[in-house]
C-alpha cells in the first residue's frame, strides 16, 4: 500500500496512559460522547457549557446548591445523552418547552398531561416558513420532554410526582417516506465532478501566483472533495465524518480503514475505497506540506478548517451545508436549495439495493438496528424494474446473490472491494 493514508494508517496505537496517582490528576479527561470523540473537549469544559445553558433555562427553582436540585439533575440529564446531537436534541426541545410555559405561567414540575397536549398543539404551529411543523419533530420533542422528566421522577424522592409527557398521544409519524431530498446516482456522480472540477481551478491560481489566500482555498476544496466523496462511498452520517481525528485512520487485514463510533456509540470500523483514499491522499499531503511536516506526523481533526491559526479547528456542520447546496447548484442538480450531507447517505442506500446488494448488508453498512430503518432510506424500493429482477428466472439463467452482487460507481462501499495494494 503506497501514499499519504497508508503512512498515517501504518502509525503504531499509542501507549495506554500510566495509572494516575492517588491525589486528583490535572491532566484533561478525555469525554467521549457517543459518536463524537473531540479531542481537547474536557469533561469540564463539556459541565460548563451544559451548566451555562441550564442556568438560562426559564420556569425552573432556583439552584439550591443541593446535588439533587432540579437544575443539576437537569444538567446532568443533558451530560449523559448518547451522543453529542442527542445532546443538542434534547437542549433545543427542553428549552422550547420552559419557554412555552413561562409564557403559559406554568410551573413545569406540576404540569398534568392536559398542559402536555395543548404544548403538543403549539409546538404543530411552530414550523419554519409559517407552515405546521412536522410529525417527527413534534414527536422527538415530547419524546425529549418525557425523557426529561423520567429523570427526574427517578432522582427526586416524589418532588415531582408525574411525567405529564407519557400519556400524551404523539403524531404518526411515516416510517416509510423520509423529507430528506433525495439524489440519483448520475447526480451524485455530478456532484463529485463538480468537486473535482472545483479542485482542478483552485489548483491553477495557486501553482501560479502563491499565496496565503489562494492556498486556503485549494486547500479547502480539497478537504471539502474528500468529505464528499467519504460521505458518497461510505453512506457515513455527517456527524460520524466531522467528528473523526486523523489517528482514527487506520489498516487492518489488507485495507485501509477508518476507525468510528457510530450511533449509540458503538464502535465501527470500515474499509476505505480506492476512490476515497485518492483524494484523501490528495488532500492530507497538501495538509502537511502546508504544515512543513511529514503526514504521518499530522494530527488534530480529519477535516480541519484552513485557517491561519496554529491549531487546525474542526469543520463544523453548518458550513458543509452552504457548501454542498452551493456545489448542487454549481453542478445544475434542480434540489440544490433542499440538499443536506443526509441526502448523500440517501443515495448509498438506494444505489446499494438498486444493484442487488442484500438489505442485511446495507443494514450493517449503515449501522441501523431495524432493517425497516434501511428500507426507508431506499429511494427506489418500489421501483417497477427492480421488481422484475426479483422475479423467478427462467431455467438456466442464474439468480443474483449477494456474493455475486458489485455496486460500481461512487455508491460502492457495501459490495465486496479488492484488497488494496500493499
Amino acid at each position: 500500500m503506497t501514499g499519504s493514508i497508508a503512512e498515517v494508517g501504518n502509525q503504531s496505537e499509542p501507549a495506554a496512559p500510566s495509572p494516575p496517582d492517588t491525589e486528583l490528576s490535572t491532566t484533561p479527561i478525555r469525554l467521549q460522547t457517543g459518536d463524537a470523540q473531540r479531542p481537547g473537549a474536557t469533561l469540564d469544559a463539556r459541565m460548563a457549557r451544559i451548566a451555562a445553558r441550564v442556568a438560562a433555562y426559564p420556569s425552573l427553582p432556583p439552584d439550591d446548591g443541593t446535588r439533587y436540585s432540579v437544575r443539576r439533575l437537569t444538567a446532568a440529564w443533558l451530560l449523559e445523552a448518547e451522543s453529542a446531537h442527542t445532546e443538542k436534541a434534547h437542549d433545543r426541545d427542553l428549552a422550547t418547552f420552559l419557554h412555552w410555559c413561562a409564557a403559559e405561567r406554568l410551573d413545569p414540575l406540576t404540569a398534568r398531561p392536559t398542559d402536555l397536549a395543548q404544548f403538543r398543539l403549539w409546538r404543530e404551529l411552530q414550523g419554519t416558513g409559517g407552515r405546521t411543523a412536522k410529525p417527527a419533530t413534534v414527536a422527538r420533542a415530547l419524546a425529549s420532554v418525557s425523557s426529561w422528566y423520567t429523570h427526574l421522577i427517578a432522582n427526586t424522592d416524589g418532588r415531582v410526582p408525574r411525567n405529564p409527557a407519557a400519556a400524551v398521544k404523539r403524531p404518526p409519524v411515516n416510517a416509510h417516506h423520509s423529507p430528506t431530498a433525495g439524489l440519483t446516482l448520475d447526480e451524485v456522480d455530478q456532484l463529485l465532478a463538480a468537486a473535482d472540477a472545483e479542485a482542478t481551478d483552485r489548483a491553477k491560481p495557486w501553482h501560479a501566483t502563491p499565496s496565503p489566500g489562494r492556498h486556503g482555498r485549494y486547500l479547502a476544496a480539497l478537504r471539502d472533495r474528500a468529505l464528499l466523496r467519504l460521505l458518497a462511498d461510505l453512506g457515513l452520517r455527517i456527524g460520524e465524518a466531522l467528528d473523526r481525528d486523523v489517528q482514527e485512520l487506520s489498516y487492518q487485514a489488507g485495507q485501509c480503514t477508518l476507525r468510528y463510533r457510530g450511533k449509540g456509540g458503538q464502535p465501527r470500523e470500515r474499509a476505505l475505497p480506492a476512490h476515497t483514499l485518492e483524494a484523501l491522499d490528495d488532500y492530507l499531503g497538501a495538509r502537511a506540506a502546508a504544515a512543513e511536516i511529514s503526514v504521518e506526523a499530522l494530527t488534530g481533526p480529519l477535516f480541519a478548517t484552513t485557517g491561519t491559526g496554529a491549531r487546525p479547528g474542526r469543520l463544523a456542520e453548518p458550513n458543509v451545508f452552504t457548501w454542498l447546496r452551493r456545489l448542487a447548484a454549481a453542478a445544475g442538480l434542480p434540489s440544490a436549495g433542499r440538499l443536506s450531507p443526509h441526502s448523500l447517505r440517501h443515495a448509498f442506500a438506494t444505489g446499494a439495493r438498486a444493484e442487488g446488494v442484500p438489505l442485511e448488508d446495507v443494514q450493517d453498512a449503515m449501522g441501523h438496528a431495524d432493517p425497516r430503518t434501511t428500507r426507508r432510506y431506499d429511494r427506489d424500493r418500489h421501483n417497477l424494474d427492480r421488481e422484475l429482477a426479483r422475479a423467478r428466472r427462467p431455467p438456466g439463467q442464474p439468480t443474483i446473490t449477494g456474493s455475486d452482487a458489485r455496486v460500481t460507481g461512487s455508491i460502492g462501499a457495501t459490495c465486496q472491494r479488492p484488497a488494496i495494494p500493499a
